[in-house]
């Protein structure tokens, strides 16, 4: 969270979004896999990733939940 160190970091990087790939795979094996953190609300082609990538549940700030939902959805029906 600190502001100084925020913009050298993104969740979407490439090397971040294949390891958490990788451990929803590996973790879905038996169980429920769900992610809290700020980057599925702050960036809502992270949240499209994380649900094609097998994720069972989102954690969302209260003002994104709406538009994140209908845009999961939007997914999850196949458009």
């Amino acid at each position: 969270d600190s502001e100084l160190l925020a913009s050298s970091f993104d969740e979407r990087n490439p090397a971040v979004t294949a390891m958490i790939e990788q451990l929803i795979k590996v973790a879905k094996e038996g169980r429920k896999v769900g992610i809290c953190g700020q980057g599925p609300s702050d960036h809502p082609d992270f949240a499209e990733f994380l649900v094609k990538a097998g994720i069972d549940s989102i954690s969302l700030t209260p003002d994104r939940v709406i538009q994140t939902k209908k845009r999961i959805a939007a997914i999850e029906a196949g458009g």
